[in-house]
């Protein structure tokens, strides 16, 4: 099984990727981590009995860079590529919601501290976490990182994360903001930290001045934002057939089912979205899973549809807030998609909102930058 520097080189060679100083710094780093890690006796090995002692785990990575430099894609590559038994990859938004849920069946058992047998879980089922998109946004999340990710590596789980955001910029600002600087100092002790910020935004350079917003419906939108999908996500078109699909997690008990889903890209119909029964956290875990998201069927919106328009503005609430890309294809312009009747005036603040998210200025912004102030 090749390691993640000669998938890399090979992407490169075929001209799928540019040629890069930082990502391929990366990649070699990361390249050292798996044989590490592959390397490395596993628990309960003859070897690690031989030892006489718990072996050290190999030492983590934080990635960060600006968005669009390629830290997902060498994610992807890593975790494809590295062979150990027990790995997960996970969002960092929903692996945090996961850890309040097992954190709140912990207390009802009324034994103690909830964090010792929550990372004593989570260690059991992977020795190594791959995080993607690591950023804070709640004091929640924060009061408890230091104490969950020290308990993690004590408990020899090598993490590898990217962030849009240095160690000493996540949770800036934020309300009691001295619980979670303890967990920055943990991650400039026990991670190397890397910076992926080479000049080019590869996402946005890859929309280039790709429409955003189709009108109308019909064959030639779904083929522009079919071009679009492929541009974004590396994916072969001759492979159109085969795109995967996703279910993601949902408040820690339901999962949404994602028809095409690759890369942070995510595809739906206005349908499954909007017309379905769907609330707030449907799309708040769309919007903190995917960086870009694609909607194909948006139709006029009017009294007659009023639960439909609702559900939409909600919606895009979600993504504004998250900074997500947004690509569509509507019966009409966002400033007549609810032309009159009950409801169009509220509808205006959801107009405006649509129209931001076609700017450059919105469209630099990195994904989750906005997901909340900080001060929750």
């Amino acid at each position: 099984m090749a390691d993640i520097l000669s998938r890399y080189r090979r992407l490169v060679d075929a001209g799928e990727l540019r040629v890069d100083p930082d990502q391929a710094a990366a990649a070699a780093r990361l390249a050292k981590l798996q044989a590490e890690l592959e390397a490395a006796p596993t628990r309960g090995s003859v070897l690690w009995r031989m030892l006489g002692k718990t072996p050290d785990a190999p030492q983590g990575l934080y990635v960060w860079g600006g968005v669009g430099r390629g830290k997902s894609m060498l994610m992807d590559l890593f975790y494809d590529a590295v062979q150990v038994q027990r790995k997960k990859r996970v969002h960092f938004h929903e692996f945090m919601l996961d850890v309040h849920a097992r954190l709140r069946e912990a207390r009802k058992s009324e034994s103690g501290d909830p964090i010792p047998p929550v990372v004593a879980a989570l260690a059991d089922e992977a020795r190594l976490l791959c995080f993607d998109e690591l950023v804070v946004n709640n004091m929640a999340d924060a009061a408890i990182m230091s104490r969950l990710f020290t308990g993690l590596l004590e408990k020899r789980v090598t993490i590898v994360a990217t962030s849009n955001r240095a160690p000493d910029d996540l949770y800036k600002d934020g309300l009691n903001r001295q619980l979670f600087l303890p967990f920055i100092d943990l991650i400039k002790a026990k991670l190397d930290v890397m910076t992926l910020d080479g000049p080019v935004d590869y996402r946005r350079d890859r929309l280039g001045h790709t429409k955003l917003w189709h009108v109308p419906n019909g064959p030639d939108a779904t083929q522009a934002l079919s071009i679009a999908f492929f541009r974004l996500t590396d994916y072969p078109v001759e492979n159109r057939a085969k795109v995967p699909s996703e279910d993601i997690v949902v408040q820690g008990e339901r999962t949404l089912h994602v028809p095409k889903s690759l890369k942070g890209v995510a595809v739906f119909s206005f349908k499954r979205l909007c017309v379905e029964p769907r609330g707030a956290s449907d799309y708040l875990a769309i919007a903190r899973r995917y960086h870009t998201v694609i909607i194909v069927g948006i139709p006029v919106l009017g009294p007659e549809k009023r639960n439909e328009a609702a559900r939409f503005v909600t919606l895009v609430d979600a993504l504004y807030e998250y900074k997500v890309k947004l690509l569509a294809s509507a019966d009409a312009e966002p400033m007549v998609l609810y032309p009159k009747g009950d409801g169009a005036f509220e509808f205006e603040r959801t107009v405006s909102r649509l129209m931001e998210m076609q700017s450059d200025d919105y469209l630099a912004l990195g994904h989750g930058t906005g997901g909340g102030s900080g001060q929750e």
